[in-house]
């Protein structure tokens, strides 16, 4: 008897882990695709605006365009994001948060005549 009470307990963890990890993992994948981002200057003198497309897939934000730009970051299953992003000598780093369709948040980094700040919004294409 001890032995099958192990045995059935041994199977709900297992199949308790199971469900706890796809939730995870669905919530992540909300946030997929290709999103379009306006990068706003409100502070210093950076050009005033940017626009970017960026990719998320299963919490990776990467920049898949034609210029030379070094993008990474990550958005947890609850939307929040962490983006860091370099043009040669020139970086950034944002944070914010992003919902089913848009997104939004705060930067700050260094151009070519200084440091800058601003926010961005997003939405998805």
């Amino acid at each position: 008897m001890y032995r099958y009470l192990n045995f059935a307990l041994f199977s709900a963890l297992l199949a308790a882990a199971a469900l706890l990890g796809q939730p995870r993992a669905a919530l992540a994948a909300a946030h997929d695709g290709v999103w379009s981002v306006l990068i706003i200057t409100e502070q210093g003198t950076c050009d005033r605006g940017y626009r970017y497309e960026v990719k998320v897939a299963n919490g990776h934000v990467t920049y898949d365009g034609g210029a030379d730009v070094n993008l990474a970051g990550t958005v947890s299953p609850d939307g929040a994001i962490k983006v860091s992003i370099k043009l040669g000598e020139n970086g950034a780093s944002g944070t914010g948060h992003l919902s089913a369709h848009s997104g939004a948040g705060v930067w700050r980094g260094i151009g070519a005549n200084g440091s800058c700040a601003g926010r961005w919004e997003a939405e998805l294409r």
